[in-house]
C-alpha cells in the first residue's frame, strides 16, 4: 500500500494540502468567537489569498464566552488576590482582538500562523492565572520566542486591541498598519497623532530586552525596547473603527490605490449598517475593485 501512495506523488501533494486546509480550518474563527459587548458591534474575517489557507489571521477574545471568568474570581477571592479580581471583572466588560501577518502569502505560512495562534491563546491562559488579565509580557515572550524558533527571514506583524464597553481601545503594535477611524458625525476618516500610533519592529526580527532570559539569546542587532500601549477612544454615536492587514492598505488596481480614498468613500455608505454588513460591503467592494495580490484581513468595530 505504502508503495503505491509513493508511486503518486500528485496524490500525496492533494493529501497534504487537504491536511493544511484542515489546521487551517481549525483555527480560523467562526462567527460564534466574534465578540458581543454592550454599545459595541464587531465583525471581520480574512480573505486568503490561496483557498487552503495564508499568513493572515485573527483571533478573537471574548473573555466571557472563551474562559469560566467567574470561577476565576471566585478562586482568586480565596486566596486574598483583590487585583486579580479587579482585573477579571474588567474582562467581563472588554474583548481582545489579535491580527496577525506573518511575512509572504503562502500556503505553509498557515503553519507559522497556527504556531502563534496556539502560542497566545496559551499564554493567555497563564496570565489570566496570574493577573487576570492580558498583559504587555505575554508579547514578550511570544516575540523572543519566535525569534528563536523561526529563520531569518520569517517575520510576523501583528495588533493586539482590547475593545471596552466605555468605547476605549487599548492595543499595542508590532510594524502593523495603523487602525483608522471613522467619524460617523464628520463624515470622514480622523486624523490620529503619530504619539498615539506607537508601533515596533515586527515580531521575530528582535528579541525583547525585558525577559528573564535575554542574556541568553543571541541578537547582532541588538534587543528592541518595551511594548507599550496606545489609547484611543471612540467619541461619537456610530464611529467606526477599522483593523486590517497590509493586503488592504496597499491593494490596488492598475491606476489607483484601494486606501484610504475609496475605503473611506464606502464607509461612508454604508455607516449606518451593523458591522456585519459593513465589512460585507466592503469585501465586495474591495474584489470589484481588483483581484487581491495579498491575504486580506479587515476587523469592523462600531459604536451603537
Amino acid at each position: 500500500m505504502r508503495s503505491e501512495i509513493m508511486n503518486d506523488p500528485a496524490g500525496v501533494l492533494i493529501g497534504e494540502l487537504k491536511n493544511l486546509q484542515d489546521i487551517a480550518d481549525c483555527i480560523k474563527p467562526s462567527r460564534a468567537d466574534v465578540p458581543v459587548l454592550d454599545g459595541i458591534d464587531v465583525y471581520g474575517e480574512t480573505l486568503s489569498l490561496n483557498e487552503a489557507g495564508g499568513g493572515d489571521h485573527i483571533i478573537y477574545v471574548d473573555f466571557q464566552k472563551r474562559y469560566d471568568l467567574q470561577a476565576r474570581i471566585e478562586r482568586a477571592d480565596a486566596q486574598g488576590r483583590d487585583d486579580i479580581v479587579e482585573n477579571l471583572k474588567r474582562c467581563r466588560r472588554m474583548a481582545g482582538i489579535v491580527l496577525f501577518d506573518v511575512s509572504g502569502h503562502h500556503v505553509t505560512d498557515t503553519v507559522v500562523a497556527a504556531m502563534l495562534h496556539q502560542a497566545f491563546l496559551v499564554g493567555s491562559l497563564y496570565e489570566l492565572d496570574m493577573f487576570g488579565h492580558i498583559t504587555k509580557h505575554l508579547f514578550e515572550n511570544l516575540n523572543t520566542q519566535f525569534y528563536d524558533s523561526s529563520s531569518l527571514h520569517k517575520f510576523a506583524t501583528m495588533i493586539y486591541g482590547e475593545i471596552s464597553e466605555d468605547s476605549t481601545f487599548r492595543f499595542l503594535s508590532a510594524a502593523h498598519p495603523a487602525p483608522v477611524v471613522f467619524s460617523y458625525k464628520l463624515d470622514r476618516f480622523m486624523p490620529v497623532s503619530r504619539e498615539l500610533c506607537t508601533s515596533f519592529p515586527p515580531i521575530g526580527t528582535l528579541p525583547s530586552n525585558n525577559t528573564i532570559d535575554w542574556r541568553k539569546t543571541q541578537s547582532v542587532l541588538g534587543f528592541k525596547d518595551q511594548y507599550q500601549l496606545n489609547e484611543w477612544t471612540l467619541m461619537g454615536k456610530g464611529d467606526i473603527l477599522l483593523l486590517y492587514t497590509d493586503g488592504l492598505s496597499e491593494h490596488m488596481n492598475e491606476i489607483e490605490r484601494y486606501f484610504p480614498e475609496r475605503l473611506e468613500r464606502k464607509v461612508r455608505e454604508l455607516k449606518h449598517k451593523r458591522a456585519a454588513q459593513i465589512f460585507e460591503g466592503i469585501k465586495t467592494d474591495i474584489l470589484d475593485f481588483a483581484e487581491p495580490a495579498d491575504d486580506v484581513s479587515l476587523v469592523v468595530i462600531k459604536r451603537d
